[in-house]
């Protein structure tokens, strides 16, 4: 398979320039909250993070349509999951 022809998952791959339109004050927040140098690297976070949660969003809506809607008891269960997986040296809240 040529490079032409990879696929790769959100987050991998070598960088590809894309031409983005961003109205002009969330530009100037952007760099006034990272810089200049990490302007690109905010805007891939942000959509890299926008993008998986949609997937999730769609996970849970055809998990919701196959089995019902999920039970507090188990969102519960799902919420200790998630603060387990992705606290950093246990200083994340817990989910509310």
């Amino acid at each position: 398979m040529s490079e032409a022809e990879e696929s790769y998952s959100i987050g991998e791959g070598p960088a590809t320039r894309v031409s983005l339109s961003l109205p002009e004050g969330t530009a100037e927040a952007i760099r006034a909250r990272v810089g200049k140098r990490e302007f690109s690297a905010f805007i891939t976070e942000a959509v890299e993070r926008e993008l998986r949660g949609q997937i999730l969003d769609e996970y849970l809506a055809d998990y919701e349509r196959r089995k019902g809607p999920v039970s507090a008891e188990a969102q519960e269960r799902a919420r200790q999951v998630f603060d387990e997986a992705f606290a950093e040296d246990e200083q994340w809240p817990a989910a509310s």
